[in-house]
């Protein structure tokens, strides 16, 4: 189950917790030969500390990675090495790792390469089309930390651009989905460009309003304006079709049966 706790480590962002397992893998893996666990550790320091914020220990771990040759891992590490590079202002080797990830996904074709594509290409270009085609791309992938660090990202470039009411809407949805599924570090940072962008980070024990979710909070309170499934989808970069099952569910919980029930609806106001 090795594999599993580096992973586990890597998305928790526990440091405290990573750093002796990362150190006792390593010399396991070099006493024994295992090529492919060390790929894997390397990978996960550049994930750990692309999360915790330490953008240079990140940039050196994701190149040991890519450098190990495992074609399986330099896929996972080449995002890892995109982001770290751009945050130390190391741009050509940031267009090198993305023309070699793009070759990559662009050959496979599945939603969640070329969200993942998108949103690294958003990094080193800083056009904002780039972030909407990822978060669109990884509205179909079943990777929820990629989903939400695409949004992080995006609301990111939105609350730098000055555009406070979106970057807002992108960075909730994006702490919701880290702090549902225990991505700590990323949390935290989500949490942080929302405090920058002028609103607490919410602290929820359970789910939202009566058992909504924040997504199905930001939905209902869209579709109570009369906005149809194509607008909302259009606004939150979401499919019509993922709109409409939230809506199957915000029904569901909330004990009504039509959108026009919504509108006025106490605590979904503004």
């Amino acid at each position: 189950m090795t594999y599993h706790r580096l992973q586990l480590a890597a998305m928790r962002g526990r440091r405290e917790e990573a750093l002796p397992l990362f150190a006792s893998v390593t010399a396991a893996a070099r006493a024994t030969g295992a090529g492919q666990l060390i790929a894997n550790t390397h990978w996960a320091k550049a994930l750990l500390h692309n999360a915790l914020g330490d953008h240079p220990t990140a940039l050196d771990a994701a190149r040991q990675a890519v450098a190990d040759g495992d074609l399986f891992l330099a896929g996972f590490s080449l995002p890892e090495l995109i982001e770290a590079a751009v945050r130390c202002g190391e741009h050509a080797t940031a267009v090198t790792a993305l023309a070699s990830l793009t070759e990559r996904t662009d050959a496979v074709g599945t939603p969640t390469g070329l969200g993942i594509a998108a949103y690294a290409r958003g990094l080193v270009t800083g056009v904002e089309d780039h972030y909407r085609q990822a978060v669109e791309h990884l509205d179909e992938s079943p990777l929820v930390p990629y989903r939400a660090r695409a949004r992080l990202l995006y609301g990111q470039w939105l609350r730098r651009a000055g555009r406070g009411r979106e970057c807002r809407q992108q960075l909730r949805l994006a702490h919701e989905m880290l702090t549902d599924v225990g991505a700590e570090a990323f949390a935290r940072r989500a949490a942080g460009e929302l405090r920058a962008a002028g609103e607490p980070a919410r602290t929820r024990s359970g789910p939202g309003l009566d058992g909504l979710t924040e997504q199905e909070v930001c939905i209902a309170r869209l579709v109570g304006t009369g906005a149809t499934s194509k607008e909302v989808a259009a606004r939150l970069f979401l499919s019509p079709r993922t709109v409409d099952a939230h809506l199957r569910n915000i029904f569901r919980k909330l004990g009504i049966g039509s959108r026009r029930q919504l509108r006025g609806l106490p605590g979904l106001g503004g």
